[in-house]
């Protein structure tokens, strides 16, 4: 398995890469937080809270798609085999929950104000990402959004195609940064697609607005996906100018793509099958812990059935060599 930097020199002169980071990225900051268990442990799943959690008990996970996975599935075959239609009214009710629970519980766990990350971390991530030309994420969370815009060395501009008013204007724009799931400072207004941006206010952080969104009645929710396969991602995708812009400017990539921490799963089969697409003829995919493992021989072992062609060639790294916050 390569290192990061032998992964880099690999890499025809003058070119600058793709990167779309993973779950694994915002972990490497802080693994607590961004776990799943820890996301489990914050969520609220309103007045079904008991039969939620002895779900995801039963099936041994605190991995919120997984669950949903669970319920989607339960609901086909509920629909088949002619089950109680106030059974099956109550599943579709769960993934509703699951859905706003997961959101509030990132919401809820993450910082508040990015003076949580240090300057050293800063400096160390904005090096990191100004390497690359454009960036693609699948978090909902903040910090490569506050890295692009705290004042510390070096000095790294990006076009994330929001403009006056910070109103999306993807369309004609050189945007350079792509939420592909959405996150928590992007949301959908009469006006089009929005997003948070800090006020000075005392508040007026961008954690602040979201809880005060979602404290309102109806609740206000940031344009977020979580669906529970890549199928439904999909669909959700399509419906949105935003999302869908996105995900094409991934499959219009002709520099090599760097993935970092990524577990490589099929429900994100929608944004393989972009990569795939794309002119990238150098994938470059990171591995975390032992590469013999189960779980990353299934990681490599997706890699390149998802990724691989006769015109690109998938290698893997070792995400440990990678240290984007230092």
């Amino acid at each position: 398995m390569l290192t990061f930097d032998e992964a880099w020199e690999t890499l025809p002169d003058g070119v600058r890469p793709a990167i779309l980071l993973g779950n694994g990225f915002s972990r490497a900051w802080d693994n607590d937080i961004f776990d799943y268990s820890s996301l489990f442990q914050a969520a609220n799943f309103e007045g079904r809270d008991a039969e939620i959690r002895a779900l995801f008990d039963r099936l041994g996970t605190w991995d919120f798609e997984a669950v949903m996975r669970s319920l989607v599935s339960s609901q086909i075959v509920g629909e088949v085999y002619g089950f109680d239609p106030s059974l099956i009214t109550a599943i579709k009710g769960d993934q509703e929950i699951l859905k706003r629970a997961l959101l509030a519980a990132v919401s809820k766990s993450h910082p508040d104000l990015p003076d949580k990350v240090n300057a050293t971390q800063f400096r160390a991530v904005k090096t990191f990402l100004s390497s690359f030309g454009q960036i693609f994420t699948v978090n909902y969370d903040l910090l490569m959004y506050w890295a692009r815009n705290q004042t510390v060395d070096p000095i790294w501009q990006t076009d994330d195609g929001f403009r006056q008013g910070r109103l999306w204007k993807g369309f004609g724009t050189q945007q350079e940064v792509h939420f592909l799931h959405g996150g928590l400072h992007i949301y959908e207004h009469p006006e089009g697609v929005k997003k948070h941006a800090y006020t000075g206010e005392i508040g007026g952080g961008i954690v602040g607005q979201v809880r005060s969104n979602l404290e309102e009645t109806p609740p206000r929710f940031p344009l977020f996906v979580a669906e529970p396969n890549h199928e439904r991602k999909k669909q959700r995708i399509d419906r949105s100018p935003y999302l869908s812009f996105c995900l094409r400017a991934l499959g219009n990539v002709d520099e090599p793509i760097f993935i970092l921490g990524h577990s490589m799963d099929e429900n994100d089969f929608h944004i393989f099958d972009a990569i795939k697409r794309s002119q990238s003829q150098q994938i470059f995919v990171s591995v975390h812990g032992d590469e013999n493992s189960l779980s990353n021989s299934r990681l490599k072992a997706n890699a390149m059935a998802y990724l691989s062609s006769t015109l690109t060639k998938v290698d893997f790294f070792d995400a440990s060599t990678a240290k984007p916050w230092g």
